[in-house]
């Protein structure tokens, strides 16, 4: 069964950064796709970004592009999230997601953690 733990939330003010991580159990890590979502209060769940088994594609939400940027670290069982000039409005709860396709990852599929809070004051 997969299993993914988020870590690395916090409180940071707007222009600082942060880096997550999604330590991943319960699976061939290097053949899956990963990738990361937030949650915000009273908003719908958006897909920040992904990275393919190899590490070899990205792919990024407009609203982070430039940003944000998605790592992995395959002999770690490990996909990072590194986020830099951060905004009040980059505040939510930040998931990894992993599945073998990394459409089904886009799209909100796959197996998913339990988050990990993120706060930016202003």
């Amino acid at each position: 069964q997969v299993h993914l733990v988020e870590s690395g939330g916090g409180l940071v003010q707007a222009g600082g950064s942060l880096r997550l991580s999604c330590a991943a159990s319960g699976l061939t890590f290097s053949s899956f796709d990963m990738g990361w979502f937030r949650r915000a209060p009273g908003k719908e769940r958006e897909h920040v970004g992904a990275i393919s088994w190899s590490g070899g594609s990205t792919y990024y939400a407009d609203s982070v592009k430039g940003r944000f940027t998605i790592s992995r670290d395959n002999a770690k069982n490990t996909v990072y999230l590194q986020m830099n000039s951060l905004k009040p409005e980059d505040t939510a709860v930040y998931y990894c997601a992993a599945d073998e396709n990394i459409i089904t990852v886009v799209v909100g599929g796959g197996s998913w953690g339990q988050g990990t809070q993120v706060t930016v004051s202003s």
